[in-house]
């Protein structure tokens, strides 16, 4: 897998391998403490998580192309190794450099659920909902994995052959398809999975780019629209362009569409698609459980000034009129936020390819983009002629306001830093269930 070595946290990761037994169905399935074990103790506990990752694809994409916002854990102690190592008042083990696991290191379907007020949500909603994932190459695991992920976290099936699967090449064909690619796979594995995570109801659509440009993906999107798909995420992204206002017009603009985009992997600066108008740029969060009420709390994800999430005011795309932030007067990224910090990292089953086979965690905004556009599926199909980027900003009571951290330095605060209200790395927060997500 391409990529250069990346470290969240300050302390040396430990080369034994993973030997972490027990964490099946069972122990996964419950976010509530034992009454042993204070949930101050596992807030603690947690806090330790560190880890060593690697970008999925090219980190450097050239003009005119995009890069997937997928991070792979490689090495260390995830937030949710440390959770279930301090539930069983044990030391956490750690990963060792590409190592992939018999059991899953990342938070799964019900911690996101929790952590988002989704719980009800996820089981009831999502049916007749189909959510476009759009990636670039093939995944020839696919759907194979898709299984697995499922299966272990005793989802539904959802296959090519009950209706709830379908991958297509950027044309609509089911079997004229791009070429296959290790990382890219690894991306949609994320991608499913988060998918599944969060809405298990729901279908879905797999629409594979020719290539990682940004035509080639854009005219997937397309592709997806024209194939039914009312949620569209794209976990992808590049250099601003002055190109990028026509590809608005060729590619993003879909009223009655909710379009997510991934903010970026490499700290504060603009990335397009996110940086378009006319969809949910979504920027990303380390999430953490606590002693709250909520059970959870959340930072601005930030590892160095070159890698957390992505912010910024767009040099190029005009500003949408739901969006009132005083300092940027075009495009300010982001408008909304869920995890995406590798150490509090998601579960993934990926298959193909000889780097990762098995579980793995995953962070980068790529997880949280698709986290979002499935939270839209659960909130409903949106109105035809809307714009639902816009519906956030109309109910940010419905949103965990994200309050501390930051992804770089910026002469104006709010570019990079959290604070109440608005910010540019977390928007307006991570969602407390549905309400900031539909019309």
């Amino acid at each position: 897998m391409s990529g250069r070595w990346r470290r969240a946290g300050s302390t040396a990761v430990a080369t034994s391998a993973l030997v972490f037994a027990g964490l099946g169905t069972a122990v996964h399935a419950t976010a509530a403490t034992p009454d042993h074990v204070s949930a101050k103790a596992v807030a603690t506990a947690v806090a330790k998580a560190h880890v060593q990752y690697q970008s999925a694809c090219d980190a450097t994409p050239k003009k005119g192309y995009a890069a997937c916002n997928a991070l792979r854990v490689t090495g260390g102690t995830t937030a949710f190794m440390e959770k279930q190592a301090a539930l069983k008042g044990m030391t956490a083990k750690t990963l060792k450099p590409n190592a992939s696991s018999a059991s899953p290191t990342g938070y799964g379907p019900s911690d996101l659920q929790s952590a988002y007020g989704l719980t009800s949500a996820s089981a009831s909603n999502g049916s007749g909902e189909t959510i476009a994932i759009v990636d670039a190459y093939d995944d020839p695991n696919a759907e194979a994995d898709l299984a697995t992920y499922r299966s272990y976290y005793g989802l539904s099936a959802c296959t090519t052959a009950n209706g709830c699967f379908k991958k297509v090449g950027q044309t609509g064909s089911t079997t004229s398809l791009p070429t296959a690619d290790s990382g890219w796979a690894g991306e949609i594995s994320l991608d499913l999975d988060m998918v599944s995570a969060i809405a298990p109801n729901a279908h879905i659509l797999l629409v594979e780019a020719t290539s990682s440009s940004m035509a080639n993906l854009g005219k997937s999107v397309n592709e997806a629209v024209t194939l039914g798909a009312k949620f569209v995420s794209n976990s992808y992204g590049g250099s601003e362009s002055s190109s990028d206002t026509s590809y608005d017009t060729s590619y993003f603009n879909h009223p009655g569409v909710a379009i997510t985009v991934s903010a970026g992997d490499e700290g504060y600066g603009a990335e397009y698609p996110a940086a378009s108008k006319y969809v949910t740029a979504v920027g990303g969060t380390a999430l953490k459980t606590s002693s709250t009420t909520r059970g959870w709390t959340e930072t601005v994800w930030n590892t160095s000034s070159t890698e957390g999430t992505g912010s910024g005011c767009s040099a190029y795309d005009a500003k949408p009129t739901w969006q009132t932030d005083a300092s940027c007067t075009k495009r300010m990224i982001a408008d909304v936020s869920a995890v995406a910090d590798p150490a509090t990292g998601v579960s993934v089953y990926d298959s193909y390819g000889s780097d990762g086979t098995g579980w793995n965690t995953y962070g980068g905004t790529s997880a949280s983009s698709p986290i979002i556009a499935s939270v839209y599926a659960l909130a409903g199909t949106p109105g035809s002629s809307d714009y639902p980027a816009q519906y956030p900003y109309e109910d940010t009571t419905a949103l965990n306001d994200v309050t501390s951290g930051s992804n770089g330095s910026c002469t104006t605060s709010y570019f990079c830093t959290a604070k109440s209200g608005y910010d540019g790395p977390t928007g307006l927060g991570t969602p407390a269930g549905l309400g900031a997500f539909t019309g």
